[in-house]
């Protein structure tokens, strides 16, 4: 056993050329890795919650009633006209997949890790990506299922390199992220910070974020969104593999 390996965390510039970023939510992915996005255009973001409710609850929930929806609106449709102008802005394609928003579904018509991953593995093969980017899956019910997802369909996608990125707000709650990297580590694939290379342009990320106009005043109140991002701070990524041989014990110890 070594703890001098001068390789790990580095990264191959061929890994990056056709990158897929899997979001939660419209918002997700412009926040937690939109200096990516911007530093590798035309990679894709999936967003696995993109799909309308049957009915929406009437109130509104907490959450759209913050943003300024009321009863009779259609949230979805405008937050897909925000996330598209995101996108844009991030030099980024798009698929919404057909899942629906947990917050609009009892806890019976929740959809399983499994039944996503099904869906999302389809959707990943059909991009022929090099890499792929899954949330970590902190603080929200449809995070930790998307990253539990994920981690599923990349059983079946090892020759793809995985990362995981910080999920933005969330990452600051004291012990989650931690909680997150143990679990892994007790239970694999491991998690690395990577030395992934991007070009950070802050002002066109904070754009792109704004964009999601009915989504800041829920952001402000439950993660200090504006504060947040002005204090720039970096994007962190996290390679995603089995352990390095002989450290399979270590999982053991924790």
């Amino acid at each position: 056993m070594t703890f001098s390996e001068p390789t790990w965390g580095q990264v191959q510039v061929t890994e990056f050329e056709r990158i897929a970023v899997i979001s939660p939510h419209f918002d997700d992915a412009a926040m937690g890795a939109g200096n990516l996005l911007l530093s590798y255009p035309g990679s894709t973001v999936v967003t696995v919650y993109a799909s309308a409710p049957t009915h929406y609850p009437t109130p509104p929930s907490e959450w759209d009633a913050l943003g300024g929806f009321e009863s009779g609106d259609d949230v979805v449709a405008l937050r897909r006209i925000e996330d598209q102008r995101a996108m844009d802005l991030l030099g980024a394609d798009h698929i919404w997949m057909e899942f629906v928003d947990n917050q609009y579904l009892d806890k019976t018509e929740r959809s399983t890790p499994a039944e996503v991953a099904a869906s999302l593995e389809t959707v990943l093969r059909a991009l022929h990506p090099t890499a792929i980017f899954l949330p970590f899956g902190l603080g929200n019910p449809d995070h930790d299922v998307t990253h539990d997802a994920g981690l599923i369909a990349r059983e079946s996608m090892l020759d793809v390199a995985w990362f995981c990125y910080e999920d933005h707000g969330y990452k600051h709650i004291p012990g989650l992220l931690s909680w997150r990297v143990s679990k892994l580590l007790r239970n694999k694939p491991w998690a690395t910070p990577a030395m992934v290379p991007t070009v950070a342009n802050e002002e066109l990320k904070r754009e792109a974020i704004w964009c999601y106009e009915s989504q800041i005043p829920p952001l402000e109140r439950d993660h200090a969104l504006s504060e947040r991002i002005s204090a720039h701070v970096p994007e962190q990524f996290w390679r995603l593999a089995d352990p390095p041989k002989g450290w399979e014990g270590l999982s053991e110890l924790i």
